[in-house]
């Protein structure tokens, strides 16, 4: 993977900052992109190029909006000549519990336009340089039992831009297998709070009482699934939609609650 370039969106923080951390261990050279947390993204990109010797850029935009998208792939252009592997983990989320008619217009179309519409408009501006060196590597974030369309009670606005999103991932796995690009959507449990960006080991002894595994989830346990999905020699993967759970049932407990 070494001399690889990555985007990964909502990069300096969470499993984004965990999957950075993985990427930059195996030589690829990263794009943090950033909305609100320049700091930490500048810091990140500085301690990974120290660590790894990889150059690490960092890149702010909010990419709900679609000016602020064209504008991070401008950028990343100007930095580096291709972004062969695209990682869309940023992703807007509603905490306040609300059925959909107490959505605002604004909450709604924030919500679709940075989990899905998003997906649309930053693949299209890379796809084109992928296909020119027949290799390329598009990973989306989901959640568990995505692929089924899920209803979810008080996420409306989210349950229904990542249903949406593990489609038009998988309609891209098709499209575009022929050029050497692949597509496939991971789907974290519950990783919650600083587990986000902590390492397996971390968690283990530790005890989860509703995960079947027995430990709490970790930004690595994702950071891992990617890092094997962008693989020279995982191209025989496309168009799948990945649960990484430690075996719980999420939204069951979530309709129980």
């Amino acid at each position: 993977m070494r001399e690889k370039t990555a985007l990964i969106t909502g990069g300096a923080t969470g499993i984004g900052k965990r999957t950075a951390y993985q990427l930059a261990e195996n030589g690829v050279h990263l794009v943090i992109n950033y909305r609100t947390s320049k700091e930490k993204a500048v810091l990140l990109a500085d301690e990974l190029t120290r660590r790894y010797g990889t150059k690490n850029i960092a890149i702010g935009g909010n990419i709900s909006n679609q000016n602020d998208c064209q504008r991070i792939v401008e950028e990343s252009f100007s930095f580096f000549s291709c972004i062969d592997i695209f990682i869309h983990n940023a992703g807007p989320y509603m905490h306040e519990r609300k059925v959909m008619t107490e959505y605002s217009f604004e909450d709604w179309n924030y919500i679709i336009n940075g989990n899905l519409n998003a997906l649309f408009y930053l693949t299209k501006l890379l796809i084109p340089k992928m296909r020119e060196n027949s290799w390329g590597r598009i990973i989306t974030v989901g959640f568990d039992r995505v692929e089924t369309t899920p209803g979810w009670i008080y996420r409306s606005a989210f349950a229904a831009a990542k249903s949406g999103a593990a489609s038009l991932t998988r309609t891209i796995a098709i499209e575009e297998a022929e050029h050497g690009i692949t597509a496939n959507m991971v789907c974290p449990g519950d990783i919650t709070g600083a587990w986000k960006e902590r390492d397996i080991i971390q968690a283990t002894g530790k005890i989860d009482q509703n995960t079947p595994i027995g430990r709490p989830g970790t930004g690595e346990d994702i950071a891992r699934v990617i890092s094997f999905l962008i693989d020279n020699k995982s191209d025989f993967i496309t168009g799948s939609i990945i649960p990484v759970t430690g075996g719980k049932d999420v939204l069951g407990k979530v309709f129980r609650n």
